[in-house]
């Protein structure tokens, strides 16, 4: 039996879960005020806090480290790398540490899964699985239209994987034979044309790319959004905000929680329905997009994340999308189980462990 220890940093939390095999056998989500967090003047220097409420809560379950075959957490912003399981090294450890290449609670994972695994008295293996930024993307899609400006693959990576090798898995079929769309819709939304397992277009969710989401403005109309930055009204700041922060359904409805949304629909709030119908429409439009670098042979569209709970807001996007291909439903995002899987498939050599 193998014995795996999950790790999952969030802004205002950290996830851990304890797995044997596939099996969950203890999950806690640790809270962190804002109080606790302000403390600190970069994402690096919660490290010693968040470890230390890891490792304290170990002990008080009785669960000793040297118990764990693997530690694995959620990957941050590393050098782009391909789709997979990423052994953590001290380069890696380095980079998710200085948090030049990005600042998110994410880096956070790899850095505690390689040093709680070292204070083990036997070798412990740590790791990382799909971190956000894979880069699997062709050439073709990586042109802005600025030779100065590159497109770049910032992504909900680990769940768009961890659905496609379910979908997979559910129909029996090879990962590497399939042509899947995958549309992640939550507090940010990102897509993916994923060619034979290769994700090889998306949208960077993230900067604020491709569809509006809960508080991200999507790709908008550019003379405009320049007229804005020139006009003196703003600062650099509050553009910033405007794109990701304070854009999309809160910038619209001055709320992110789709559950309210939809009971002033059923309200009969007529500008709320319309706000979050057009989201759904610019998600729609995202596939139909990908659907095209794809050539149009697209084996089934993935629909995940927060808002495919959302009976109302999935069958907007069904009404568009129905004519390209079979539409799969997996709500929600379940990085814990997504993340132990990666890790028990590499100590099984089900998967290739890759290094940094």
């Amino acid at each position: 039996m193998k014995k795996i220890l999950v790790i999952n940093p969030g802004s205002s939390s950290t996830k851990i879960a304890v797995f044997h095999n596939l099996t969950s056998k203890y999950l806690k989500n640790i809270k962190h005020s804002l109080k606790e967090i302000s403390k600190f003047k970069s994402i690096a220097e919660q490290f010693e806090f968040r470890k230390n409420l890891i490792l304290s809560l170990l002990k008080q379950e009785n669960i000793p480290i040297n118990d764990f075959d693997a530690i694995i957490g959620r990957g941050g912003f590393i050098k782009p790398v391909k789709s997979g399981i990423i052994q953590t090294d001290e380069n890696m450890i380095k980079t998710l540490n200085r948090g030049n290449l990005g600042e998110h609670a994410s880096n956070l994972g790899g850095m505690l899964a390689h040093n709680i695994a070292k204070l083990g008295n036997k070798k412990i293996k740590s790791f990382i699985l799909d971190p956000v930024v894979v880069d699997e993307m062709e050439n073709l899609a990586r042109y802005s239209g600025i030779p100065e400006i590159s497109r770049l693959s910032i992504f909900h990576a680990l769940n768009q994987k961890a659905v496609i090798r379910r979908y997979a898995k559910e129909r029996g079929k090879n990962i590497n034979e399939l042509n899947i769309i995958v549309a992640h819709i939550g507090g940010g939304t990102s897509l993916g044309a994923h060619k034979k397992g290769q994700a090889i277009d998306v949208n960077n969710g993230l900067d604020g790319e491709g569809p509006f989401s809960t508080d991200r403005s999507g790709g908008v109309p550019i003379g405009q959004l320049r007229q804005l930055c020139f006009s003196g009204k703003y600062t650099h700041e509050e553009i910033k905000l405007k794109i990701k922060g304070k854009g999309g359904l809160i910038a619209y409805l001055g709320t992110t929680d789709g559950l309210e949304i939809e009971k002033k629909i059923n309200n009969g709030d007529k500008k709320a329905k319309e706000v979050y119908e057009a989201m759904a429409y610019q998600v729609s439009k995202e596939i139909g997009a990908l659907s095209t670098v794809l050539k149009g042979k697209v084996d089934a569209i993935i629909l995940t994340g927060g808002f495919a709970y959302s009976d109302l807001f999935i069958s907007w996007i069904k009404e568009r999308i129905g004519f390209i291909s079979e539409i799969i439903v997996y709500p929600g995002e379940d990085e814990m189980k997504a993340l132990a899987e990666g890790a028990y498939y590499a100590l099984n050599g089900e998967m290739d462990i890759n290094k940094y």
